[in-house]
């Protein structure tokens, strides 16, 4: 039976390219591309003459019949612009027709943009999860951060240079003040990683605007947080003194949960309860 290589590439230097990926790039029948002017390029560096066909987001529903004709003839490799195709790029879809068809799927491993930036962040690397890109929009994204406020897991984004400023702002908000490495074009000439606080990666992207694309390491919630949470009562005591004073329900709760340690949702329910729906 004939395989689906899942083929990563370089992130940036192309000596990061592993001979066993230019050897099953050569031997494949048809190489199934992100952007095929892009790969053109790094097939032609490497001296890889496989034909091309594109495989992206807005075409790749279409591409299977063809894909899976062309893995009937022969071996077909998947790759992305740059990484671990099927990492946040398209590749799910085909996976899973491939081996709904009785095909073999093998990865070649390479390199990968969140998996480097975790191991040189300096957090911990022992239990991550990998979230992708966070929401375009700001109150989907808050909503997306608080979901993962509380584990202890170190959260792994992607982020645009355009919106990384508001997206620290919105962290420092909702996760509160913890460690963060900001990594930007790994492997390539101008590479570059921040390590510190949310607040102090604020202060510094402000005045160096950002350039590139980015990855964001987070520090899981503290273990030692739960134990410096507020009491519940004091809790409750706080949003009752609140009572008709000018600050919102949704202000309050990003306030308290700062300050007190409790997940914003859960303060909100309870100033709801408090003050009555929608005040």
């Amino acid at each position: 039976m004939n395989t689906l290589y899942l083929v990563a590439t370089p992130i940036g230097n192309l000596e990061d390219m592993s001979p066993r990926a230019v050897r099953i790039l050569r031997e494949a029948r048809l190489v199934a591309a992100e952007d095929t002017r892009h790969s053109g390029r790094l097939l032609a560096h490497f001296g890889i003459q496989t034909p091309l066909t594109s495989y992206f987001e807005h075409s790749k529903l279409g591409k299977l019949d063809v894909i899976l004709s062309a893995l009937a003839e022969g071996d077909v490799a998947l790759i992305s612009d740059a990484g671990m195709p099927g990492i946040n790029d398209p590749g799910y879809e085909l996976v899973r027709a491939a081996l709904a068809a009785g095909y073999t799927v093998s990865p070649v491993p390479g390199p990968s943009a969140p998996v480097a930036a975790l191991a040189a962040s300096g957090l911990p690397s022992d239990a991550f999860l990998y979230l992708g890109y966070l929401p375009r929009k700001p109150s989907e994204r808050r909503g997306f951060l608080e979901n993962v406020s509380g584990l202890p897991y170190t959260l792994l984004f992607l982020e645009t240079p355009h919106r990384l400023l508001d997206a620290l702002a919105d962290m420092q908000t909702v996760l509160g003040e913890r460690q963060i490495a900001i990594a930007r074009e790994i492997t390539k000439l101008h590479e570059e990683i921040w390590r510190g606080t949310v607040a102090a990666a604020r202060e510094y992207f402000e005045r160096n605007p950002p350039r590139g694309e980015f990855t964001l390491v987070v520090a899981g919630k503290s273990p030692s947080t739960e134990d410096s949470r507020w009491p519940e009562e004091r809790l409750k005591e706080t949003i009752a003194a609140s009572r008709g004073g000018d600050e919102s329900a949704s202000a309050l709760s990003r306030r308290l949960a700062r300050e007190s340690g409790w997940e914003r949702r859960v303060i909100y329910e309870m100033v709801n309860g408090v003050r009555g729906k929608g005040k």
